[in-house]
């Protein structure tokens, strides 16, 4: 930031100074320092303002109520959790209504959204801290209300495998993971 007879200058604006000289724009960036100093423009470090989660800190050093901040996230995954149940409630009332059952993946997917909210509230609660809450709930896991997906293994059988640029009679069968990035290297 630069000042001039305790007047702001902003870069890329023009700029007049008391005696009446007009400046053009870029003036302030195309000019050296000994020119900014002749005419008694100061340079000023801009503040910077340490960054902070407004979700859980009032400021950079004033972290926000821990209790009030395990009530509010509780009852996000809460609202979550119930809305997830919510798209296979109709399943539950037309078992209770016409005694139709309940497709066993439905109540699985049911079974597992109550026991990530359970573990969810878990680890909130158990958090001793702002700074432990903060990094638990802007992980991964924390938006997690799926099973890791699995990575399949895939079987690849070599007919006439080549050793050193030469063919041999035996067979290899090699076991390759699927859904990696780049290029896998075998080396016989």
């Amino acid at each position: 930031m630069y000042t001039l007879n305790g007047k702001t200058l902003r870069l890329d604006k023009a700029f007049t100074t008391e005696d009446g000289r007009q400046f053009p724009r870029n003036w302030l960036r195309l000019s050296t320092k000994a020119e900014r100093d002749a005419l008694g423009i100061v340079e000023t470090p801009d503040v910077v303002t340490p960054y902070y989660d407004q979700r859980f800190y009032w400021s950079a050093d004033i972290p926000k109520d821990l209790d009030q901040l395990k009530e509010q996230w509780i009852s996000q995954v809460k609202t979550t959790a119930g809305s997830m149940l919510a798209q296979t409630d109709w399943y539950v009332t037309r078992k209770s209504e016409t005694d139709t059952a309940v497709p066993a993946d439905v109540l699985a997917r049911r079974s597992e959204i109550r026991t990530y909210s359970g573990e969810k509230e878990a680890a909130i609660t158990a958090c001793v801290d702002v700074a432990e809450l903060a990094a638990y709930l802007t992980g991964s896991n924390f938006y997690r209300w799926e099973p890791e997906p699995e990575t399949p293994a895939e079987e690849v059988v070599v007919e006439e495998p080549v050793v050193d640029g030469t063919a041999t009679d035996a067979g290899i069968t090699v076991t390759a993971v699927s859904g990696g990035f780049g290029e896998d290297t075998l080396i016989l």
